[in-house]
């Protein structure tokens, strides 16, 4: 180091040969940048980077190194250019060992590496969907969003989404790290080891080589909830989603037509399943070509929707992003007349292979492009189509340039800056989805546009969320569901959740029904069998399981207000719905190893059984009471305890005190209260339904406590407490 300029929320730290921009954000995180890098131009941020913290101060530390100090977090600069965030007790929770770059000889982007240390009891997490998680293993992650053509297991990477956030916990603390660097990477990870006796530490460690880009990155530190709400407040609030989406939803596959989906439809009705949408897979559309209809199969298609919707169910299409090479094609002839379509270097068209035939693909990263694509949904909102289900949009083309997406020397705009594949193609969907967001926005601005997206990069919760794609069918796939729905939250994505059955084949009646059990309980719930399993239908499965499959869909039902809810809390504070078991205690290091279990918000514990022939599991519970939702029966944690899991539900367990949203048997509102152990209090956040459009309600606050053998709730207000204006439930007395 050879000086220091101070600055706005931090300063710009001088060395030999290179330089480092360090700036705490109003909102706690912290920015850094070496060679000029700054916070903008980003793919991931919400508008502009948030203000510098006036009161952050840059001062010397020893040894001739600099620090950032501010309220939430120490930044410690070394002489030679290590970085060191530590706690505000000054306890080091990452240590950033200077980057190394290579720049090629002929010019172009650099190529870069940096290595991290973290504390030797420390766990990894996210890195966006990984289906071997959600505790990431030792091993490399690829950061390019890749389809893998095949239905997928715990042991492939990388996958549809991915993304340079990692999730850190400790005993020290949580931080959440990013590298904001949109080109092909990897992140490898080694865990720590803590030594026995007098042995010394072996911290774990990190190393993260990218292909190009900036070299940058954001630090947020706190705890979880901190984390994520900080997380949320750089990148974007997670899009609301309307309230039918947070029901249960069944996707077709194959040819049929109208006729088929009342045939789906009446079944779910006869049998008495709830349902909220049927979606609508590539084969509704004529040559599979996005924004059209095929009339032989769908002669009367906006007449289906309105029926439907009479019954209070949605549809919502699949929309890919590449347009058939075809004159005469409307789309292909609007968007070449906007010039709308990825060239190559000289000029020429590129053109792929996909399941509509030979296409082009829209560049989504200019805004003439997405203010024509958004202007499509139209004539999807003429079709009576409500939400939106984008696929095959990492993108992937199946023409032979070594890999299945685009040539990397295919041109993008990247918002006037100019680039290539390289840059652009871990953004390409979440462009798109903002093209999508945007458009709906303006041709229905009184409702919440539904967009979900096979792929996506950070800050794609701005414009919907996501599924798991072509998870393949077996115990191993149902497993990587929830890993991928537990890491995806961690990285700013609540609303996810995988397709009950999987896709390659057709499961077998206990499989498919522990599947839909834990679907009924992740944000997205969605049925979509693959195209040699049937229909996915829970009747296909015999008597047993559909009676089974009706209590674990009447409980969704139930439990609607309570998704609600999770979801306006969402948007406001970056927490996801589904939560690693730790997220109340990061220091409990057996919460941290523990993978098979998940809070939905902060009132139940859900255990889902991933293993055939269970009908008895062990749990392992936080601090404080539980209660068995069905026998009603506590326990107590910290530790692990034995619980049933009959083949009619999987445990799901409510924390004692906790005050939550149901539906009550007339369709209106009412507090289900879990007694608070003795000598506690207790509970809940409500947040009244308000319909799909923008209005946001009012949060409603409640509280429980005892009072000899009574429990008694109060709505707690800012001129006092007072009664619910609900009917109160209390369980657990007995």
């Amino acid at each position: 180091m050879q000086g220091v300029e101070p600055g706005p929320g931090g300063g710009l730290l001088l060395f030999g040969r290179s330089e480092l921009r360090i700036a705490v954000a109003v909102n706690g995180a912290v920015f850094w940048g070496w060679d000029g890098a700054a916070p903008e131009p980003s793919y991931a941020l919400a508008g502009s980077a948030p203000e510098p913290d006036p009161r952050a101060v840059l001062e010397p530390d020893k040894d001739g190194g600099w620090r950032v100090v501010a309220e939430r977090v120490t930044v410690v600069v070394s002489r030679h250019g290590a970085v060191e965030v530590c706690t505000p007790g000054g306890v080091v929770l990452r240590r950033d060992l200077p980057p190394r770059w290579w720049e090629p000889v002929g010019g172009g982007a650099a190529r870069w590496m940096q290595r991290s240390e973290v504390a030797a009891d420390a766990r990894f997490f996210g890195l966006g969907g990984r289906a071997g998680g959600p505790r990431l293993r030792d091993g490399g992650y690829r950061l390019w969003n890749t389809d893998p053509g095949r239905p997928f297991g715990p042991g492939d990477d990388p996958l549809y989404v991915t993304m340079p956030v990692q999730v850190v916990v400790a005993d020290a603390g949580v931080h959440l790290m990013f590298h904001d660097s949109t080109w092909d990477g990897t992140v490898t990870l080694w865990e720590g080891e803590e030594g026995a006796g007098s042995g010394h530490d072996r911290p774990g460690r990190c190393e993260v080589r990218m292909d190009g880009g900036p070299l940058r990155g954001w630090v947020m530190v706190g705890t979880p909830a901190r984390v994520l709400h900080t997380w949320a407040s750089l990148t974007g609030a997670p899009a609301l989603p309307p309230v039918w989406a947070l029901g249960h939803h069944h996707a077709r596959r194959g040819p049929g037509g109208e006729q088929e989906v009342r045939r789906t439809v009446a079944g779910y009705q006869e049998r008495g399943l709830p349902l909220d949408a049927v979606h609508l897979d590539i084969g509704h559309h004529e040559d599979r070509q996005a924004f059209t209809v095929d009339q032989e199969r769908f002669p009367k298609l906006p007449e289906l929707a309105q029926e439907l919707a009479r019954d209070g169910i949605r549809l919502v299409s699949v929309v890919d992003p590449a347009v058939r090479a075809v004159p005469g094609n409307a789309v292909h002839d609007s968007g070449s007349a906007v010039d709308a379509f990825v060239r190559d270097a000289s000029g020429r068209t590129v053109r792929g292979e996909v399941r509509a035939g030979e296409s082009v693909f829209p560049d989504f990263t200019h805004t003439r492009v997405r203010t024509w694509w958004g202007g499509l949904y139209e004539e999807r909102l003429e079709q009576g189509f409500a939400g939106f289900w984008h696929d095959m949009n990492e993108p992937t083309s199946f023409s032979a340039f070594g890999e299945t997406t685009l040539p990397r020397s295919a041109r993008h705009s990247l918002d006037g800056r100019g680039g290539d594949h390289r840059e652009a193609h871990n953004v390409y969907a979440l462009c798109m989805a903002r093209a999508a967001y945007e458009g709906l926005r303006g041709l229905s601005p009184k409702e919440r546009p539904f967009v979900f997206s096979r792929s996506g990069w950070a800050g794609m919760q701005r414009y919907g969320g996501t599924w798991s794609g072509d998870v393949a069918t077996g115990w191993p796939g149902l497993r990587a569901s929830l890993s991928l729905v537990l890491g995806l939250g961690l990285c700013g994505v609540p609303y996810s959740g995988p397709d009950v059955g999987g896709s390659d084949g057709s499961p077998s009646p206990e499989l498919y029904l522990r599947w839909l059990q834990l679907g009924a309980y992740l944000p997205l719930s969605r049925t979509h069998a693959g195209l040699r399993a049937g229909r996915g239908e829970p009747w296909e499965f015999g008597p047993e399981v559909l009676e089974h499959a009706r209590v674990a869909l009447l409980e969704r039902r139930r439990l609607l207000p309570y998704f609600v809810t999770l979801a306006h809390l969402a948007r406001r504070t970056g927490t996801p719905f589904v939560r690693p078991l730790w997220w109340g205690a990061p220091e409990d290091r057996a919460l941290r190893d523990c993978e098979d279990a998940f809070l939905l918000g902060d009132c139940f514990l859900v255990a889902p059984v991933l293993a055939p022939g269970v009908d008895r599991r062990a749990v392992r519970l936080p601090r404080g009471r539980w209660y068995d939702t069905v026998t009603e029966e506590a326990y107590e944690g910290p530790g692990q305890v034995l619980v049933d899991a009959p083949l009619s539900r999987i445990p799901v367990l409510a924390r004692a005190g906790a005050v939550v949203p149901v539906r009550a048997g007339d369709g209106g509102l009412e507090l289900e209260v879990w007694a608070p152990a003795r000598g506690r209090t207790g509970g809940g956040l409500v947040v009244p339904d308000a319909g799909d459009g923008w209005d946001a309600p009012e949060i409603e606050r409640y509280a429980a406590r005892r009072q000899g053998r009574r429990v008694v709730v109060t709505r707690e207000r800012e001129d006092g407490a007072g009664e619910p204006p609900y009917r109160v439930r209390v369980r657990g007395l007995g």
